[in-house]
């Protein structure tokens, strides 16, 4: 899959994807059931803080001066977590932070290891790596939970299992848990099953996996937030806990870590604070994991950060905002972005950490994830870090046909030649009156190659029967 595995081997084209996505009735509603009520929930969140707008602005500073001055704050990083008897580790790529953490596992022993849900260890395979090692990886999150015992792809950053009702969970649950065969799809009950089912698996762990939320530079304290009390039994019951970091999570001081604190919940999960709020730094004599290693993954980070449109994309605090408001993602779902990371947030940042592959199937999905998006810019309104998602997917858009010999390319470049003679742009005009003949009701539903590359996912309005500058020289000439 190339140097940055941040897709499902074999993944096919979002457009290919979407297609067969859209033709399950199931999944569009369960989709569509449980993105608006998290939209309405977070809305109402929001709105009862009178200095939002300036929240976010905060974000976005401190963000991009830690993307400015990434290198700074990493050596303080690295230095705080040393000195306080942590070891840290250096990851260039997916491959190299599998190695280093199946290493790690290898020498205390173990054969099977807890993690509570990282985003980052899904980018790089962790899991498929540490099965072939011969090591067990239990997914403790109740979502991914049901991802994993399901043989399934997450569709969700927050809700991995957002495309699954509980009547699903349900039958999953009775086919790989022991004694639940009368299991009933109540929500209380399903979660007793999990609880129940992983309790066990808190108590004998000898090493637990964990991702970060935001890492404190000046002190190296890493903080993890979740809402179910897993992480909380992963971080301190276990030996040893090692913890799989992108470089962009870190900010400066306490004092910026107050504003995301404030941020996340509401966008993500809206409430007012996580009900878990983890922190640790380095190691505590006698109190929680006598062993902590801390993997610093770049995958393509570094690369991205010398994008100055695309950079943008490493502010984001994974609260999933934007998938809870794209028109997009609520009727395609997150498999058919191939990507841990879907929705509009995934069509910006997995191109990037992708780029450079050698796989030419992963490269034509990466390709065609700026293209999965209306551009209506409710993304960019909802994000608590002001992402400017849809002048992202314009700039990579751009990338992906600058220079090529795509449809789309010629196309463009096409009518640059029409429209730069007015007399070539009137001709031109008359020509296009033409489709009026195909069209059924103002539309163009179908046309045959190259057109159809845009009528398989756009309906063509038809043009009128006098163009405004034929109109304009007939009334006003």
């Amino acid at each position: 899959m190339g140097r940055n595995p941040v897709t499902w081997l074999g993944s096919p084209t979002f457009p290919n994807a979407a297609r067969d996505a859209l033709a399950d009735v199931q999944l569009r509603g369960n989709l569509a059931h449980a993105t608006s009520t998290i939209r309405t929930k977070r809305a109402a969140a929001v709105a009862e803080l009178p200095d939002w707008q300036q929240l976010r602005l905060s974000g976005e500073a401190i963000k991009d001066d830690v993307l400015s001055n990434l290198d700074v704050y990493l050596e303080r990083m690295e230095a705080a977590v040393t000195a306080r008897g942590g070891i840290v580790h250096w990851a260039r790529d997916a491959a190299e932070a599998n190695e280093i953490v199946l290493r790690l596992v290898k020498e205390t022993g173990a054969d099977e290891v807890v993690k509570v849900k990282s985003m980052a260890t899904a980018e790089i395979g962790l899991n498929e790596a540490l099965e072939e090692g011969g090591v067990s990886a239990i997914e403790t999150d109740l979502a991914e939970l049901i991802v994993q015992l399901g043989d399934d792809r997450p569709s969700h950053i927050l809700v991995p299992a957002i495309h699954r009702n509980r009547s699903e969970i349900r039958d999953i649950f009775r086919a790989r848990m022991s004694d639940v065969d009368d299991l009933s799809d109540e929500p209380a009950d399903l979660a007793e099953a999990a609880r129940a089912h992983l309790r066990r698996k808190f108590l004998s762990a000898k090493v637990a996996i964990s991702g970060a939320n935001f890492a404190v530079a000046d002190t190296g304290s890493v903080v993890v937030v979740e809402s179910e009390g897993n992480g909380r039994m992963c971080l301190t019951l276990p030996e040893t806990l090692i913890t799989v970091m992108g470089i962009e999570k870190l900010v400066p001081t306490w004092s910026d870590l107050e504003v995301f604190l404030q941020l996340l919940p509401r966008s993500s999960t809206a409430e007012r604070m996580n009900p878990y709020t983890s922190v640790w730094t380095g190691v505590t004599p006698g109190d929680g994991p006598q062993t902590f290693h801390l993997v610093l993954l770049d995958n393509g980070r570094t690369a991205t950060l010398a994008d100055r449109v695309g950079r943008q994309a490493l502010r984001c605090i994974r609260c999933s905002a934007c998938l809870n408001v794209c028109p997009v993602y609520e009727r395609t779902g997150g498999k058919a972005y191939g990507s841990v990371y879907p929705g509009p947030i995934g069509a910006i940042l997995t191109p990037q950490l992708g780029a450079g592959t050698d796989d030419p199937a992963t490269a034509a999905l990466l390709k065609s994830l700026p293209f999965a998006s209306s551009l209506c810019g409710a993304c960019y309104e909802v994000c608590p870090v002001r992402i400017d998602i849809p002048k992202v997917l314009v700039h990579l858009r751009g990338k992906a046909v600058d220079g090529s010999h795509s449809p789309e390319a010629v196309a463009m470049a096409a009518a640059s030649w029409v429209m730069r003679s007015p007399a070539r742009f009137r001709l031109a005009q008359r020509a296009a009156t033409v489709l009026r003949l195909v069209a059924r009701r103002g539309q163009v539903k179908r046309l045959p190659w190259p057109g159809s590359r845009w009528t398989d996912s756009r309906d063509l309005p038809a043009p009128p029967k006098e163009s405004f500058s034929a109109w304009w020289r007939r009334t006003r000439g």
